[in-house]
């Protein structure tokens, strides 16, 4: 699936049955199948910043807590992703990972963070770590400098349970 940039750092939405085809696996989540993913994806539920209305996404874990307390994630689509805006707005929200629904709150990383996330991904993921970096047409010649770059451009999230708040020394949400 390929999707082109509209201006540097701006990718146009997926529309027709790519659209249908990236949105399918809602719907494998609403029928209890959510472990068919593995580790790799989570349901996120969000609340429509202007309609007030529920919304749901599938996510990419970039990279997770096994105690199942934190989870990150990252928009692929840049800070204007409407999931991404809804966090902003109203940060404490539901995820389920695999059948297991959590209430976490999103903590928004720093470019430096994403910078570390990126080049801990690239490691793990290369051929994807490549793909999601190319998706959005950031410029990777795959050094460690460039998937630093790469992980400074691109908006991390940390979605945390109340255990995880307190396991990252932050206190009770």
């Amino acid at each position: 699936m390929t999707y082109r940039a509209t201006s540097p750092g701006r990718l146009r939405l997926p529309t027709g049955w790519r659209r249908l085809a990236v949105r399918l696996p809602i719907l494998f989540f609403r029928a209890g199948l959510g472990p068919l993913f593995g580790k790799r994806l989570l349901l996120l539920h969000h609340v429509g910043r202007v309609s007030g209305l529920d919304r749901r996404v599938v996510l990419e874990v970039v990279s997770y807590d096994p105690h199942g307390t934190s989870w990150i994630v990252a928009s692929g689509f840049g800070a204007k992703a409407d999931w991404y805006q809804n966090l902003l707005r109203e940060p404490k929200t539901l995820i389920r990972f695999g059948n297991r629904p959590h209430a976490v709150t999103a903590r928004f990383l720093t470019p430096d963070d994403g910078a570390e996330i990126m080049a801990g991904y690239a490691r793990r993921h290369p051929r994807t770590a490549r793909r999601l970096c190319g998706f959005m047409g950031l410029p990777l010649d795959g050094s460690e400098a460039s998937l630093r770059d790469a992980g400074r451009a691109v908006p991390f999230v940390r979605l945390d349970t109340a255990d995880g708040l307190r396991g990252h020394g932050r206190g009770r949400a």
